[in-house]
Formats: C-alpha cells, structure tokens, sequence
C-alpha cells in the first residue's frame, strides 16, 4: 500500500475510532441511560412523571449547549493557532488523551442519580474534546486529494465511521447492556462479574468507548503526519489573533461562504438535536428499553454507512450541494412525523390500537431516514467546506466550520427546552428544529456549488 493510501486510511480510522462515543455515548446508550436515571431522580424528588421527563430532556440539553459553546469560541482561535504552528497532529493526541479519561469516567453514573450532574459535566467535557480533535482531523482533508476526491474521501471516512459505530453498539448490546430483566440481548447476564441491578453492564459503556477509541486511533497516529513543508507563522497570541480577525473580516465579502456557513449552521443545529434526543424522545414518548434503543441504534447506523457511502459517491459526480439538499428535506420530513406521533395516534387523526407496533415500526423508519440523511449531510458538508478552504489555512477554516456549527449549538436544545416547557409536551418540543432545517434550506440558494476557494486564492495573491 503507498504512502498516499496508509495516510487516508489512517485518517478514516479517526472516524472508526471516535464514532461510538456518538452512536453509543450521545444517541442509543448512555443518553437514554442519563435520561432514564435522571426521570427517576426527580421522581424521587417529588415531582410528577411528565414534570420528571421534561426536566431530565431539559438538563439533557443544557449541558449540550454549554459544551456546544465552548467548542465554538475555542475552535477558530486553536486552528488559527495550529495553521500558524503548520502542526495539528500534537492537538489531536492532546485532545486524545482528554476525551479517553472523560470517557471511562462514565462509569460513574450510578442508577440511583447520586453523581448525575457531575456526570452530565463529564460527557459533555468528552463532548468538547471528541468535537476539538475532528475540526483537526477535518483540517486535514483537503491535502488527501484534489476536489472531486475529496467528496468520496470525506463519505467513505464517514461511512467507515458508521460501521465502528454499528460494530461497537452491536457488541455493547449483545454482551454487555442488560434490560430491566438484567441480561442483555443474547440472553445472559453481563460478564466479568458486572452487577445488572446496579446497571453496571450499561454504565461499562463509558470504559468501552475508551478502550475502543485506543486501540482504534493507533493507525492514524502511524500513518498520518503534519506536512514538513506547511507554511509557518508566528505563534505569538497577537499575530494568531490578528490572522484570524482577518479571515472572519473576509468570510463577510463571500457570498458563496458566507452563505454556506450561516445556512449550515442552521441545518447543522437541527441534525444534532435529532442525533441527541432521538433516543430520548424513544424513552419518554414510545416508553421503548434500552435494548429496543440499541436495536434502533444498529439500524440507523448500517442506514448510515451505507447511505453516506453512496452519498460520498454523489459528490464525487453531482458535487455536495445536491447531496446536502435531498438529506435535508429527508430530515424535515421525518421531523414532521416525530412530532406527529405517540403511542396513541399519528397527528392525532389515525389513531393505533392498545399495543400497536406500528408506532415502533415507524420509528423505526425514522432511524433509518436520520442515520442515512444524516450521514451523508455531515460528510458532504465536510466536502462543500473543503471547496471554500484556503489551502493554507485549514485548520482555521474548519474552526470557522466549527465556530457556525456550534455558535448556534444551544439554539435547538433551548427552543426545544422552551417549546417543552410551554406545552408539556416532549412531541412538540420539536417543532423549533423543521424551522432551523428550512432556514438552512434556503440559504443554500447562494452557495456556489463548486466553492470559491480557487477566485479567493486567486484574488489574495494578487
């Protein structure tokens, strides 16, 4: 295998590394158990069911916007500073090493809600330090290939991601997550001794994805290098700040990206409230275990893999702006029928009988349709960002990508917080995130679909 080729499968194994703190930490494990837990705390508070369900989404969502903030205001200045430094790679690793002690620290959150603040501050400091490495790693694209590569690179990264993600809740669930039975989906209890009623088998998700993410990294730090010939600047915080106030003045004179920026930062938003409280809306609103959210979880991801493979391929021959606006139209359509639907009825109007498994069924659809739609928006983003780089300066730029993905971040959990709180309702606390998809919708109108990164480099060297 060339050198070439060990660097961009060196590069993809991030993907595979990193996927399940999303797919088993964020979406289908570890937050449904976080918001299980927290129900239960506040009912042993005092307060009523549907009190006690609002109030766990609600803390859920604060904590994600609070980490969503951080990563934004930290993530332009540490790429400006690593362009100047031409070094991302010693940021990566830092990062690395936060996100794997955060991680296994997981294990923390007992059944009985002791520690559960503590614990919501810890997955979301994991949060920060997963986020943080991959506006690195994503920095590192563009120099894997010329751009029409790049489309089919940054999709099969992504789908190669997925799998991890499959592989790994595939694995938690079938060894070691235990039901309110206390055994997992294979029947058993969990093994090494793990006791089922204190959750200690789904509280190992924590050291699992810690683990996997150490064995899984070790090719990208084999086979990926910073570039001995980047440009470097000086690393004094003046002249990185200056650099960086110099590109957010130019991001405002481009049309193409400022457009793309501001109307991904929508899109973007409402494809993480999707990603962060699917699984809960699972547990509050379909009243589904822990196991049946893991069979959810595997679903959607193989959804994702392959979808966002394919998708990877679209851009090769399309370009990423056609990918990016059927994945979300998708995405609007699927909210729609999340807000529509309870154990009851779908909108109220076809109602389903006492133990109806079509509500299960369509939900199930709804995960096929976010894993998939959702996958291949994320990695043709990644592409059209590419498009708008300077080569020079990638880091910066994909802090930039960061700062709009995230400068936002409390906006979908808020107003879904809000719209929870003033209707009583977990359904239609969902309504905010259809209107952040159409807004990024239709600022997509002014993107170039082929980027403007060749007329600015041009126009900045004259």
């Amino acid at each position: 295998m060339s050198a070439s080729k060990k660097r961009v499968w060196g590069w993809m194994a991030f993907d595979w590394a990193s996927q399940p703190f999303y797919t088993l930490g964020l979406t289908f494990i570890f937050g449904p158990y976080f918001a299980t837990v927290a129900t239960q705390y506040y009912l042993t508070g005092g307060m009523t069911e549907t009190a006690a369900d609002a109030q766990a989404q609600a803390i859920w969502s604060a904590g994600q916007t609070v980490a969503g903030l951080l990563i934004a205001f930290t993530a332009p200045f540490l790429g400006a500073f690593a362009d100047n430094s031409g070094r991302k790679v010693p940021w990566i690793a830092f990062f690395s090493l936060v996100y794997v002690v955060t991680t296994f620290a997981l294990w923390g959150l007992t059944p009985d809600g002791a520690s559960l603040i503590l614990m919501l501050v810890i997955f979301y400091a994991g949060f920060f330090a997963a986020e943080s490495a991959l506006n690195f790693v994503n920095a590192i694209l563009p120099s894997l290939g010329n751009e029409k590569e790049v489309g089919r690179i940054s999709g099969s990264g992504a789908a190669f991601g997925y799998w991890g993600g499959v592989v790994s809740l595939f694995l938690m669930l079938l060894i070691f997550a235990e039901n309110e039975q206390g055994v997992t989906l294979l029947g058993n209890p969990p093994p090494f001794g793990l006791d089922a009623e204190a959750r200690e088998g789904t509280r190992f998700v924590g050291p699992f994805i810690a683990i996997w993410y150490i064995i899984f990294i070790i090719p990208f730090f084999l086979y990926v290098r910073d570039d001995r010939n980047a440009p470097s600047k000086s690393t004094r915080l003046g002249a990185v700040w200056g650099d960086l106030m110099q590109t957010l003045r130019n991001v405002f004179v481009r049309k193409s990206l400022l457009s793309f920026l501001v109307g991904s930062m929508f899109y973007r938003d409402a494809l993480n409230a999707l990603y962060a409280f699917g699984g809960v809306y699972a547990a509050l609103v379909l009243n589904w275990s822990l196991i049946q959210i893991g069979v959810f979880g595997i679903i959607a991801a193989i959804a994702a893999a392959i979808v966002t493979w394919i998708g990877g391929i679209c851009d090769q021959r399309y370009g990423p702006k056609p990918v990016i606006r059927a994945a979300v139209w998708v995405l609007v359509g699927v909210s729609f029928i999340i807000i529509g639907m309870s154990r009851e009825s779908l909108f109220g109007v076809v109602p389903f009988a006492e133990g109806s498994q079509i509500p299960d069924l369509i939900f199930y659809g709804c995960g096929i349709c976010i894993g998939g739609a959702g996958g291949a928006l994320y990695a043709s983003s990644r592409s059209m960002m590419v498009r708008h780089t300077h080569p020079d300066r990638p880091a910066e730029a994909f802090g930039l990508f960061a700062l709009t993905g995230k400068a936002t971040a409390f906006l979908a959990p808020a107003l879904i917080t809000l719209f929870t709180i003033m209707t009583g309702s977990n359904q239609l606390g969902f309504v905010p995130v259809i209107f952040l998809f159409l807004i990024g919708l239709f600022l997509l109108r002014w993107v170039n679909k082929d980027g403007d990164r060749a007329e600015w480099s041009a126009s900045s060297q004259q």
